[in-house]
């Protein structure tokens, strides 16, 4: 496929990445529904440790964004081999570290867990729901590789229905395993991370099975067995490694940040993770277009356009912004009626008490929405170490503030969740003046 910076080019290429992307995300909502209707104390360490795997998923994540730069840089050469080639050595690598970071999570989690927690009924659940999601690592990675591959050479479409099958998948056994039903015990929080890795499990099998007979793929030889050299791994893990510092750092922080708030108590804890849940769900359009921002931007150097680089990140941020403007508001504006069936109780207590930091929530979006597709435009330049010195910048400016507004001296919610504007702005801004100069132009790899 020859890609061009039109809007529809964009779009067809984000769309369906967008919705692929939307999988964890919907998981994380799935499991919070299912939990704020179950019980309040499983719902509030839901937040705590749906961020923690949240770190956990994007080590997985960040190596795959890594690998997709570089199948997208092949595509774009026409080297057709050479993204296959790279396709394998990514799954190798996702393998073994599927098999470090399980064996980590099963021995680390207690004592880490011990090190943030205070309350002995929120540590306890989040045990309960580590523990089983741990098998998950092995699909979510190896998963995450496959969706790599089709978006580095600009073949998404695959990725809305195997995103469904997810999705339907995991709301189902929600329904099975959190209340109880066909003759099950109600596990509660546990029955919400046994549903998330079976749902998992069955997108896996899913996606081989599309492989196995999809015509289109033959012409880079994912049958054959290709030499992995030293140099495919060096490639991949040079241009991943930041990457997945970047996003360890990012949600790492927003670990702490969750961590500062249950410090101060249950009830704050239950309306950040409400308000972490709506945010994940509205930024979804973001993590699309930054996805497809790195497969564009590398594909274009490839082809030897590096001028179109800058126009085509400004683009996508226009759309992004349109269409996050567009899903967010309405929800944002009036929580009681599109939260309801949700989150909606007798009383909507919670659904009242967080909206009044609804119209903060937008601002935090249109600011990651800027940020977000500037820094992943640069990360597609394959100059993923600068992005990763600015993010680390804005990091340590992010954990000192939520620091001080929320463990030192205490201002309210408010001021906590700031700390997301102060830090989508730092990296846009930054992200933008390195991309005017012409530094980025020379790396090869």
């Amino acid at each position: 496929m020859r890609l061009n910076t039109s809007y529809r080019q964009i779009l067809s290429i984000s769309i369906p990445i967008m919705l692929g992307s939307a999988a964890q995300n919907i998981i994380v909502l799935s499991d919070n529904v299912f939990l704020y209707h179950y019980n309040s104390v499983d719902f509030a360490a839901a937040g705590l440790v749906g961020v923690f795997y949240l770190i956990i998923a994007s080590i997985g994540y960040g190596f795959s964004r890594g690998g997709q730069i570089i199948i997208a840089r092949r595509n774009g050469e026409l080297n057709y081999p050479g993204a296959g080639t790279n396709l394998q050595s990514l799954l190798l690598f996702e393998l073994l570290l599927s098999i470090l970071i399980f064996l980590l999570l099963r021995l680390g989690s207690p004592v880490m867990f011990k090190w943030f927690i205070n309350d002995p009924e929120i540590y306890k659940k989040t045990l309960e729901y580590i523990m089983p999601r741990s098998f998950g690592v092995f699909f979510s990675y190896l998963g995450v590789a496959l969706i790599a591959f089709y978006t580095g050479i600009a073949r998404t479409k695959f990725i809305i229905y195997d995103t469904m099958v997810l999705i339907i998948v995991n709301l189902v056994l929600n329904y099975i395993f959190v209340f109880g039903h066909l003759g099950l015990p109600a596990m509660g929080i546990s029955g919400a991370a046994y549903a998330s890795t079976i749902s998992e499990i069955v997108a896996f099998v899913v996606f081989i099975m599309y492989m196995v007979v999809d015509k289109g793929n033959r012409k880079y030889e994912l049958l054959k067995l290709h030499r992995l050299s030293m140099e495919n791994f060096s490639n991949m893990f040079k241009i991943s490694t930041p990457i997945v510092f970047q996003s360890i750092l990012g949600i790492g922080a927003w670990f702490l940040f969750f961590s500062f708030i249950e410090n101060i108590g249950i009830r704050e804890l239950e309306i950040s993770n409400l308000l972490r849940t709506i945010y994940l769900i509205l930024s979804i359009p973001c993590w699309g277009y930054s996805a497809g921002i790195n497969t564009l931007v590398s594909n274009f150097i490839g082809n030897k356009k590096r001028q179109a680089v800058l126009p085509l990140i400004f683009k996508t941020t226009k759309l992004n912004l349109l269409s996050t403007m567009v899903i967010s508001f309405p929800i944002l504006m009036f929580p009681e009626f599109f939260l309801y069936p949700l989150f909606g109780k007798e009383d909507m207590t919670l659904i009242l008490q967080a909206k009044p930091y609804m119209l903060l929530l937008f601002a935090i979006l249109m600011t990651f929405g800027t940020g977000g597709i500037f820094i992943n435009g640069l990360i597609g330049t394959g100059h993923t170490q600068t992005a990763l010195r600015i993010q680390v910048i804005f990091t340590v400016i992010y954990i000192l503030y939520s620091y001080y507004v929320i463990k030192y001296n205490y201002m309210g919610l408010s001021w906590a969740w700031a700390a997301e504007i102060v830090y989508w702005a730092g990296i846009t801004i930054l992200s933008y003046i390195y991309l005017r100069t012409n530094k980025w132009h020379l790396l090869k790899f």
